[in-house]
């Protein structure tokens, strides 16, 4: 029945025709371009014998149920990050800005760009067609980005290209984001790390206690420090918190960097699922798609109800 309604349709709307074959003529063009690129680089790394990127600082165990790839952003972080990891089984690999946003791109743009193709030899598995999971190379890929905005966005393009070219490693498990801490509070030689601005408040608390003859709790106001612009919080006695605001990874030592978001015995780590498959390709065709209006639309709607604003 389909064909023969298709056939009646083509034959009486000729220019509809043409333009339904025009665009299945481009698609098929594209797909062998985007064949021939993959193709071109993938057999460049063999020819290489798979040599890994210059700037990827391999662990030296290869058991996969412990080694980590940790997935940078900037030179910056990814110094402290080589500097305090476990060389053991940590790998680390700086990506420079923002990735491109592979849900606008065909394949084989897409694989032109250094920093996914670095990361795509860095995994292991190839990509499309070649694609094997049992070829990756680390059992666990960890996102590691500022707690900004703009940290969010190189975060969001990475889940983009891991979605949409290696679901199998977000099915499998393999794919994590980790936590770097928000605030550092220091109150004398003590030190806590806060992940919220409620975990900061409760550890103020906590660390400034109201003197032994002291009725009712000490008063506590929020100055800024002018030698450090830092946040100070003090009390009617004169003690005071620290209050460090990490605007990036690269900020942190590396020694802090390891201890709060590296150290399997103390990091936080989100692992990324997939609960509904239909859902989230909705969301990430709305959000990184090449249509505007569904975003604005969705924009709009959420506006009121943003918790994270930078300006």
């Amino acid at each position: 029945m389909l064909s023969e309604a298709l056939e009646i349709f083509l034959e009486e709307h000729p220019r509809d025709a043409q333009k339904i074959l025009e665009k299945a003529v481009i698609s098929a063009r594209a797909r062998k371009a985007a064949r021939a690129a993959r193709d071109t680089i993938l057999r460049k790394g063999a020819l290489e014998g798979l040599t890994l990127p210059g700037k990827l600082a391999d662990c030296a165990s290869k058991n996969k149920e412990r080694t980590e790839l940790y997935i940078v952003e900037g030179d910056s972080a990814g110094g402290s990050a080589k500097q305090g990891r476990n060389r053991e089984f940590q790998a680390i690999l700086p990506l420079r800005g923002k990735i491109l946003n592979v849900e606008r791109a065909r394949l084989d743009k897409m694989l032109t760009n250094n920093e996914i193709k670095s990361l795509v030899i860095a995994l292991g598995t190839g990509i499309g067609d070649d694609f094997e999971l049992e070829k990756l190379r680390y059992g666990r890929i960890i996102i590691m980005t500022d707690a900004d905005v703009d940290g969010a966005h190189i975060s969001t393009l990475l889940l983009t290209l891991f979605y949409r070219y290696f679901p199998e490693i977000i099915q499998h498990g393999h794919l994590f984001i980790a936590q770097p801490p928000l605030y550092k509070v220091q109150v004398g030689k003590e030190v806590r790390y806060a992940f919220s601005d409620e975990e900061r408040d409760k550890a103020v608390a906590e660390m400034i206690k109201p003197g032994k003859d002291a009725k009712k709790p000490a008063k506590i106001k929020v100055v800024i420090d002018e030698a450090t612009g830092e946040e100070v919080v003090e009390t009617e006695g004169g003690k005071k918190a620290n209050i460090q605001r990490y605007k990036g990874l690269g900020e942190m030592n590396p020694d802090q960097l390891w201890e709060t978001t590296m150290d399997p015995a103390s990091r936080t780590m989100k692992r990324v699922t997939i609960e509904d498959a239909t859902r989230a390709d909705e969301v990430f065709d709305t959000l990184m798609g090449s249509d505007v209006a569904p975003r604005k639309r969705f924009i709009s709607t959420h506006a009121k109800s943003v918790k994270n604003l930078d300006i």
